[in-house]
């Protein structure tokens, strides 16, 4: 069937957004240490901007602290400066050698807060998958205008496409919901 490329391009594109949304998830801090919140944060040094997983080895010997060991230790410095001005709301500690990163319990006020946040982050991922559904029924649509594909397969094709759509807003309404129990979860 023709269409089954406009199909499974749809699914590509649906399935990067879910990837995208588990990786913006795992930056936001629940009160449990976890290398992906620091991970990504980039730390000027060498002339450039880098993130510091390029940088440093990253570990979380205890549940409520993440260990950054620099490669270099003259970056120390360069990396608690990164991470107090990221978003994450956390101070660092060094001692020179390593940096210590001390995961601080959440009270219920930043736990409200960051279920608004993962809330609107998990709307625009929806708003992206159904924009990808809208784009690639057009594509059948021109298909269809040009003849290369009859209306029985644009209509299983739009159904198709919508019943792809459905999943991946399923997927991203699963994936709220756990992201919503970590954060609540005291």
């Amino acid at each position: 069937m023709p269409y089954r490329k406009v199909v499974s391009d749809a699914k590509n594109k649906m399935n990067h957004s879910i990837d995208h949304l588990h990786h913006e998830f795992n930056g936001i801090r629940t009160g449990k240490a976890s290398t992906t919140l620091v991970e990504d944060i980039r730390v000027e040094c060498y002339g450039s901007q880098m993130p510091i997983k390029e940088m440093a080895g990253i570990s979380t010997p205890e549940s409520r602290l993440i260990l950054i060991q620099p490669w270099d230790q003259n970056t120390v410095q360069a990396i608690v400066k990164a991470i107090q001005s990221s978003s994450l709301g956390i101070t660092p500690v060094d001692d020179g050698r390593v940096v210590r990163v001390p995961i601080p319990e959440l009270d219920e006020e930043r736990r409200k807060d960051l279920d608004k946040h993962i809330k609107h982050m998990a709307e625009e991922v929806r708003i992206t998958i159904r924009n990808i559904r809208r784009e690639e029924n057009e594509k059948l649509k021109k298909m269809k205008k040009s003849g290369e594909l009859t209306e029985d397969d644009l209509r299983d094709g739009e159904k198709d496409i919508q019943k792809i759509t459905n999943e991946y807003i399923e997927k991203v309404n699963e994936s709220l919901k756990h992201k919503e129990e970590e954060i609540f979860t005291i």
